[in-house]
């Protein structure tokens, strides 16, 4: 049996800067909670 989550069952929020979805990031796991814009250029748009 392979360890882990499959990718559809990980936890995703919507980018108020694009509006597209993302999924949660392993480099996200401590700070998932403040993470808001999918990436750094969407953060710099908004």
């Amino acid at each position: 049996m392979p360890n882990g989550v499959r990718k559809a069952d990980l936890p995703t929020k919507i980018c108020p800067a694009c509006g597209r979805p993302f999924t949660w990031r392993k480099k996200w796991a401590r700070i998932w909670e403040n993470v808001v814009y999918c990436s750094d250029a969407c953060r710099k748009k908004r």
